[in-house]
């Protein structure tokens, strides 16, 4: 038999399909939406080929299910091993994007590439969680590191370049997700409430600082405090779409929301496809989620646990963020739906966090507990 096809056959039957499937699933989901919003994106936008969003994201969907089988086909030493290569890449870039960034909307957090967009916060997310996951498996289990200080180091230089881009979205992800692996790793209630009260503190002290962030509260305790186009229209774009929805193609709303495409891609699903669409994703995304952690729950590498977990609270906090802004249920946060909504760099990092998760929960020999069945 050739290496090749011994190799694939190898993968093939360590790999969780559910999980595999399930991000399957998802991407074709954001091409069928993407078919349905982008025509209407790329007139708003002045394209002159309709299918313009629908091409492209056709190419980071096939670059991204690309990436996400290399990733998921690493040893867990090589897949944590580019977690943190990833991780110093991401820092790097951050650090230059004050000098070399491309500005949208009064906030610098890209790096123009040709046509391409690329956001390194994207990518610190998922590698952020590996490294820290690591680093705190090795200090529990007696390695001489101060495991915990470096790790929250990173986080706090992380933090402190999120901020200075300003992106307070991608900052409450990152320190809740942080959060949720020290958590697991067996943290006191002592530091949870000292930690606590550090992320409150920090988001009052944002609110304080930054303008936009004050508007955004403000604008969702008090609506006619200000202007809340995108909201009104996504809400109304939901109410529209009633059981069963409108019909393909026949949705009115994302004529007119400047972001139907990408951060609110749910509501034209909901409008277009209705209430049983709706809950098909959202139904997703939770055999996603819980599927990650039964897996966390059943590996026997410390380590191995808390990056599944960590990555899996990632996804399933993202998503229910950009739902919940969908919904008017917190202030909007201008977060992507993983996999579903338009965007390459979106699409491409959520990839890559999706195939580390494959890797470190594809069956090896003492991989999972005997107690388990697989």
């Amino acid at each position: 038999m050739a290496l090749a096809p011994r190799v694939v056959i190898t993968w093939w039957r360590g790999v969780d399909r559910t999980l595999l499937f399930t991000i399957l699933a998802l991407i074709v989901t954001g091409l069928l939406l993407s078919m349905a919003a982008s025509p209407a994106a790329a007139d708003r936008l002045g394209y002159s080929d309709p299918f313009h969003f629908i091409y492209r994201q056709g190419v980071f969907a096939t670059l991204s299910v690309a990436g996400l089988l290399f990733v998921s086909s690493l040893s867990a030493k090589g897949a944590r091993r580019l977690a943190a290569l990833a991780l110093l890449g991401s820092l790097v870039l951050m650090l230059a994007l004050p000098f070399i960034g491309h500005e949208v909307k009064g906030a610098t957090r890209w790096i123009r590439i040709g046509s391409f967009g690329l956001q390194p916060s994207e990518f610190l997310k998922p590698a952020l969680i590996v490294t820290a996951a690591w680093l705190f498996a090795e200090e529990k289990r007696g390695a001489p590191i101060p495991g915990r200080i470096i790790a929250f180091g990173i986080y706090l230089a992380s933090v402190a370049l999120l901020m200075i881009q300003p992106d307070f979205g991608q900052t409450v992800l990152l320190t809740l997700c942080f959060g949720g692996v020290f958590f697991i790793s067996g943290l006191s209630w002592i530091w949870v409430v000292g930690l606590g009260g550090l992320a409150a503190a920090g988001s009052a002290a944002a609110y304080m600082t930054f303008p936009h962030i004050a508007s955004r509260v403000d604008r969702f305790i008090n609506p006619e405090s200000g202007d809340n186009y995108q909201i009104e229209r996504a809400v109304e774009a939901i109410s529209r779409g009633g059981v069963a929805g409108v019909g393909p193609g026949e949705g009115e709303v994302k004529h007119f929301l400047p972001d139907a495409h990408t951060d609110f891609i749910f509501s034209v699903a909901a409008e277009e496809f209705g209430l049983l669409a709706s809950l098909s994703i959202i139904g997703l995304f939770s055999i996603f989620v819980i599927r990650a952690w039964m897996q966390a729950m059943r590996l026997t590498d410390h380590f191995a646990q808390l990056a599944v977990a960590g990555l899996g609270l990632q996804f399933g906090l993202q998503a229910l963020v950009n739902i919940a802004v969908n919904l008017n249920l917190i202030p909007p946060k201008g977060m992507t739906l993983p996999f579903v909504s338009y965007g390459g760099s979106s699409m491409l990092a959520l990839a890559f966090g999706a195939g580390l998760l494959l890797a470190f929960t594809r069956r090896r020999p003492g991989a999972y507990s005997s107690r388990y069945a697989i």
